[in-house]
């Protein structure tokens, strides 16, 4: 009955979100016990040498071994990565899949003049980046600690980073990816002589947008951005 239970649930994640949760994780189990880190990280050298092209998708499936870091990873992943493919990308699949492949490409770009081996992280931070932006009136509430609105919520996040002694370079690229994206995508197109630079091909229209909604799907509300007691908020006047 458990199991069933918790098939149904899994099955409930949309399915951009549930892909790539899933081989993040599935990919550190692999890590535990069949492969290494130094087969997935990015090295632009043994990519374009050595043709060694899985390293383009797997520096950005591995967070780290199993710890705090990659379960706070993993919950923020999943989390704001849901939320936005039930929120602003609901019923746009193929739109979230582009900003994907958007968002990847840019980093990987980025990644050749930046030291960074693994972009996972970065991703994490591009998809709260975008969320944020696009829930401005949400106010947060960060470990209890620190209430503010959803904007800042990337930066916060960063500060966290600092914190505990890793690198805001990640969080950088994060962000600057993010703001991007929110800027090509969101904001130029509603200037006076703006246009829509940024269009999803009509091949990921094919495969991934369908035009039927499922009426038995429970999406995931918004109004508990968080989820956690670091990342729980509420709309502003609710």
């Amino acid at each position: 009955m458990a199991y069933q239970s918790l098939r149904l649930e899994y099955l409930q994640i949309p399915p951009v979100s549930r892909a790539y949760t899933t081989a993040c994780v599935l990919t550190t189990a692999a890590v535990l016990e069949l492969i290494t880190p130094f087969q997935l990280y990015f090295n632009p050298e043994l990519i374009f040498k050595h043709f060694q092209i899985w390293r383009l998708i797997t520096n950005f499936l591995f967070f780290g071994p199993v710890g705090f870091n990659f379960l706070f990873n993993m919950i923020f992943l999943y989390r704001y990565c849901r939320m936005l493919e039930e929120g602003s990308f609901r019923g746009r699949t193929a739109d979230f899949v582009f900003m994907f492949l958007f968002g990847g490409l840019l980093m990987t770009l980025f990644g050749l003049f930046v030291s960074l081996v693994f972009l996972g992280q970065a991703f994490t931070i591009m998809l709260v980046y975008v969320w944020s932006r696009r829930n401005p009136y949400v106010r947060m509430n960060f470990f209890g600690l620190l209430n503010f609105q959803a904007p800042f919520l990337p930066w916060v996040l960063m500060g966290f980073s600092l914190l505990l002694g890793n690198s805001i370079i990640v969080d950088l690229l994060g962000i600057a990816v993010g703001h991007i994206y929110f800027f090509l995508e969101d904001v130029f197109p509603n200037q006076p002589g703006g246009i829509r630079i940024l269009k999803t091909p009509s091949i990921l229209k094919a495969i991934f947008d369908t035009p039927d909604e499922d009426p038995n799907y429970n999406p995931l509300p918004e109004e508990r951005p968080g989820g956690f007691a670091w990342g729980e908020g509420q709309r502003l006047g609710g």
